[in-house]
């Protein structure tokens, strides 16, 4: 395999691995008026950056997944349109640090493979 030469000598610059975006993930616990909970949710799941809601048993009613490219767009999607949802009670948010789902496991090992 030959390697590229820049005319002054200097070896070609390896290629960069194509860049990849981070997302910011937030687990929000959604507590609702419980004659509300499927009108909510659905409005919760209707918003961007949002990526899913779950209707669930416990402490809380609801648990909406907000994935988002910045910090700065947590407080946009939850504060600002989340919250305000009619429906929506109180809100508790939960900032994930690492994932270690299988699916997300994969995809990280197959980034600059294609």
């Amino acid at each position: 395999m030959r390697s590229a030469v820049h005319r002054d000598g200097r070896g070609a610059r390896p290629r960069a691995w194509p860049r990849v975006t981070s997302v910011i993930t937030a687990i929000v616990l959604v507590h609702t008026a419980a004659d509300r909970i499927p009108e909510t949710a659905q409005a919760i799941a209707d918003l961007d950056g949002v990526s899913e809601v779950y209707s669930c048993a416990g402490d809380v009613d609801l648990v909406a997944i907000v994935r988002v490219s910045a910090h700065e767009d947590l407080a946009d999607v939850i504060a600002g349109r989340l919250s305000k949802v009619a429906g929506v009670q109180h809100t508790d948010t939960h900032i994930a640090f690492r994932s270690y789902a299988k699916v997300d496991t994969d995809a990280t090992f197959s980034v600059g493979l294609d």
